[in-house]
């Protein structure tokens, strides 16, 4: 498999997939947190540093295959331009004649982006254009129709350039026309990203190369959304530290009193078949040992803090306490691996985010002693930024579920796409 590095831009079009899914101000459209446009400039001024011409693609918001304002990709079009440092000519349809034409006239060093490509079906596969109400036999035909549209999609798609580079890792999880199925026009010419790249290495090295002892931190809400990545790390780790809102369910397992805390009481037994599985295997399990709790699910609730299994009725958990902290701090402290997904209480209310902040700051202080860290997920990563602590930690993923699914062994139809 070639690498972008490998590979010769020389007087070449490169048809880029890149994640441009970013938050948007509701009133003047303005780009609100760029992270993911400089995530894609290394991979954009390689290409044009060669001597090529770039094509950008990405989808933003889930316009569900119909052109709408708010969702244009032209409200990027100038915070692009300041990372690129070149004019960037934006194309108001990623089809029709005129995507074509400024596509085939592409000279060295010029970069178009084209529009949403989610304005169309063919692009995720699916027929938005049916109503709630169809029969599955309509719902079958318009799939199938679809389907057959979205050949000549991507066909189009791959007539506007000489290679291919997937650079959205964030869709990688999604066999998508502009990120799976495209690829099978440059059997030769298809790469990934500076992105990606870095991505999949550091996934690989605490999946297959970690340095001991290895750490997984797992917070969020529910069991059910961790369940797969947590069998897949049990034989992969040396100790495995829960918190977050799924903390009451492996609580309310072992007998404790959580309260009005979040639980899953259909993954009761689930939680005890994990914590026995990790006992078996010799990974150490650590659960909260305080809370902080509050009597409403409120910014303003009153609260009290009491041990982890001694929640009083009428209140809940929502966030880890001093001791916790405490612990949670020193294992990660020894730790020469750490990969954190997930909070550990409502870290969007300031009240409440102590907890998720001071894992942050732990595993910082752990990277700068020499340990590699990897941090994805929305709130995880939420939490680095809003400490600055970004550059701090060996890899913050741009991708939560692509991250999510890699981790838990599945195969990303993106990455199959370049990998074969």
């Amino acid at each position: 498999m070639q690498t972008i590095d490998q590979y010769n831009f020389k007087g070449k079009r490169a048809i880029i997939r890149v994640d441009f899914n970013v938050p948007l101000d509701k009133q003047t459209f303005v780009v609100t947190d760029d992270t993911r446009i400089r995530g894609a400039v290394p991979t954009i001024k390689k290409v044009l540093n060669d001597g090529g011409s770039v094509i950008l693609m990405s989808h933003l918001g889930r316009p569900d295959g119909k052109a709408q304002e708010k969702y244009s990709l032209k409200h990027i079009v100038s915070t692009v331009e300041k990372h690129i440092g070149v004019p960037v000519k934006f194309v108001g349809d990623c089809m029709g004649e005129e995507a074509k034409q400024v596509c085939a006239s592409l000279q060295p060093g010029q970069v178009v982006l084209l529009e949403n490509l989610r304005f169309y079906e063919e692009e995720e596969g699916k027929p938005y254009h049916l109503g709630e109400n169809a029969t599955e036999e309509e719902k079958k035909a318009a799939k199938a129709q679809v389907k057959e549209k979205q050949k000549a999609f991507v066909k189009q798609l791959a007539s506007y350039a000489d290679c291919y580079i997937n650079d959205a890792f964030g869709t990688a999880h999604r066999a998508h026309a502009s990120t799976a199925l495209i690829a099978e026009y440059f059997p030769n010419d298809k790469m990934f990203g500076y992105l990606i790249e870095n991505e999949l290495k550091a996934m690989d090295k605490v999946l297959h190369q970690p340095e001991r002892p290895f750490t997984a931190i797992m917070g969020g809400a529910k069991v059910s959304d961790k369940i797969l990545i947590i069998e897949n790390l049990l034989s992969r780790v040396d100790n495995l530290i829960i918190g977050g809102g799924m903390t009451y369910t492996f609580i309310k397992a072992q007998g404790g009193k959580i309260g009005k805390s979040l639980c899953e009481d259909d993954k009761l037994e689930l939680a005890l078949e994990l914590l026995k599985k990790a006992k078996e295997k010799g990974v150490k399990v650590y659960l909260p040992v305080d809370a902080v709790n509050a009597d409403a699910f409120d910014a303003n609730a009153n609260t009290q803090i009491t041990k982890i299994d001694q929640t009083p009725d009428g209140w809940m958990g929502l966030d880890i306490a001093e001791e916790s902290i405490k612990i949670f701090s020193e294992v990660i402290a020894q730790s020469k691996t750490i990969l954190w997904n997930g909070p550990m209480g409502v870290f969007e209310m300031e009240k409440f985010s102590k907890g998720t902040s001071a894992i942050a700051k732990a595993i910082a202080d752990a990277t700068t002693k020499g340990a590699f860290s990897l941090v994805g997920g929305g709130d995880s990563v939420a939490a680095v930024n809003k400490n600055k602590l970004a550059d701090k930690i060996s890899y913050v993923s741009t991708g939560g579920g692509a991250m999510l699914e890699y981790l838990e062994g599945k195969e990303l139809p993106g990455i199959k796409a370049i990998r074969g």
